[in-house]
């Protein structure tokens, strides 16, 4: 029995299937199994996709990257997760951003010829296929909407009330730098610096290096709102 088919018997994808049975299905011609350190970009943005992915062990994320340079991290997936079902069979089927690894991770990489045949003949695959196919549309596309839509403030906001009922506190312990909070916001460094600066001199936030201390919780949430 192939190490990885324990993994895949527990993922929707591949939920029908006994470890038996993925044993006759994956001929080595159909597959690789590949192993990234953690930052190694897996995909460009740009980059062709010729194969369904799924994440045996790890996490990665997808970012888009535009014409200044400047990061917005989407999404992050993990073991279990797949990738590349939304532009396998697509007329364009670059990807639209860059896909890294966030940990040491390890990937199945499935040919199209192997997806396209389980599709045709097992249902329940063909089924768990398109369910994740239009999961992932959704997923991406809402949170490329909800990040468009949003002032950095807005940004800032959304952030300070997560940490605030994840901590239990309003007095917010910054878990990374400032330049990753930024990466992590999808904005800039120096945006992020001079609306927090705006921030303290409207009166609702006061921060040092390690800590982002809410003045006003409740009005806060007003603006989370609104």
């Amino acid at each position: 029995m192939k190490n990885f088919n324990k993994i895949l018997v527990n993922t929707q994808l591949f939920k029908c299937f006994t470890c038996e049975e993925l044993d006759e299905i994956f001929d080595e011609h159909y597959y690789t199994v590949k192993d990234y350190e953690k930052n190694t970009i897996i995909y460009l943005q740009n980059e062709k996709c010729e194969s369904l992915d799924i994440i045996l062990k790890g996490v990665i994320t997808i970012q888009k990257i535009d014409q200044d340079g400047k990061i917005l991290t989407i999404s992050d997936f993990m073991s279990g997760d797949v990738l590349g079902e939304n532009l396998l069979f697509s007329a364009s089927s670059n990807y639209p951003m860059t896909i890294t690894a966030k940990t040491d991770c390890t990937l199945l990489h499935m040919k199209s010829s192997l997806v396209l045949s389980l599709c045709q003949k097992n249902e329940c695959f063909l089924k768990s296929f398109l369910m994740s196919l239009s999961s992932k549309t959704l997923i991406l596309s809402n949170k490329i909407k909800s990040l468009t839509m949003k002032t950095i403030r807005q940004y800032i906001v959304d952030f300070l009330l997560i940490e605030y009922y994840s901590q239990g506190s309003n007095k917010i312990k910054l878990k990374m730098s400032k330049k990753d909070l930024a990466e992590k916001l999808g904005i800039q460094r120096s945006s992020l610096s001079r609306e927090l600066n705006k921030m303290r001199s409207d009166g609702l936030v006061e921060f040092d290096a390690n800590y982002i201390f809410i003045k006003d919780v409740d009005f806060m949430k007003t603006l989370h709102t609104n």
